[in-house]
């Protein structure tokens, strides 16, 4: 009976994590100004091209451990069992989304400080499917908040341990901080257009280096590391490089959003003196 819980809550887990991405990227584009079904046709492409993506990150990275049999080709499609590499759905689903901001004629950059913020908030949902799963988690512990694991689901190096660190419960945190942080960043309108994308991968990939150093499962490995830790340290570089290239900052004059503009003293005093300068006057 637990294996049919745990398939039928990590799917409903997915689920209610695009949901509610969806729902905020919308509501995110609208106050932009913009029709927010614009996102959701953006969605139609980015959601299915992110599962592709991550499923096929996930099959090659566990490829000799999982998958190197006569029924690879099954298992490949049993995505109810777990089995979702995060970078390959970033990867892929980015990769379509921006292709359906063009195809659809939206502002690529726009498009993107308005979704951003909104897969964090996906992936926090999705990670407690790891939980009905009892899969992705870390070392024995006996803290507080330990997560009880079932002996048939525990690594045999562990199987006398019963208590391990709930890593998926951290990278849930970790992520919905992460898009605390977005979301204020692009409310101080303090990062040029389109710079919320690598500001989030080097957050989020951050993260995900401590929970990753966390784990207990086999991970097959890269340079002596498990690969998802080389993979979070090369986008945290890339990312890094990304978000400084030609300027990460707006410049200070359009650091100030409107109501703070219109609110400001001196801008009716500009006002004034434009309105004396105007067709007709003779400035001295």
């Amino acid at each position: 009976m637990i294996p049919l819980i745990g398939v039928r809550y990590y799917g409903v887990m997915i689920a209610l994590g695009v949901l509610a991405a969806v729902t905020l990227a919308r509501r995110r584009w609208k106050a932009m100004g913009n029709d927010p079904d614009e996102i959701a046709d953006v969605a139609v492409w980015a959601v299915p091209a992110g599962l592709i993506g991550a499923r096929l990150y996930h099959v090659i990275t566990d490829w000799n451990d999982v998958y190197s049999n006569g029924r690879w080709m099954w298992r490949a499609f049993e995505i109810w069992n777990g089995g979702l590499g995060i970078p390959g759905g970033i990867a892929l689903g980015a990769l379509a989304g921006v292709a359906a901001a063009r195809y659809y004629r939206i502002d690529v950059k726009d498009c993107v400080d308005a979704m951003v913020p909104a897969i964090p908030l996906a992936q926090a949902i999705g990670r407690f499917g790891n939980y009905f799963n009892q899969e992705l988690f870390g070392r024995p512990s006996n803290l507080p908040w330990a997560v009880e694991i079932s002996p048939n689901k525990r690594p045999p190096q562990y199987a006398d341990n019963s208590t391990f660190q709930p890593t998926f419960a951290y990278e849930a945190l970790w992520n919905l901080g992460t898009m605390g942080v977005l979301v204020w960043l692009d409310s101080k309108k303090v990062l040029r257009p389109g710079k919320l994308a690598p500001a989030y991968a080097v957050l989020y990939f951050t993260g995900r280096l401590w929970v990753e150093a966390l784990r207990s499962d086999h991970a097959n490995t890269l340079f002596g590391l498990r690969i998802n830790i080389v993979v979070s340290l090369a986008v945290m570089a890339a990312g890094s490089m990304w978000l400084t290239w030609g300027g990460a900052l707006r410049p200070p004059q359009q650091q100030r959003s409107p109501a703070e503009t219109s609110t400001d003293p001196t801008s009716s005093v500009d006002e004034g003196a434009a309105s004396d300068h105007g067709p007709g006057s003779n400035p001295v």
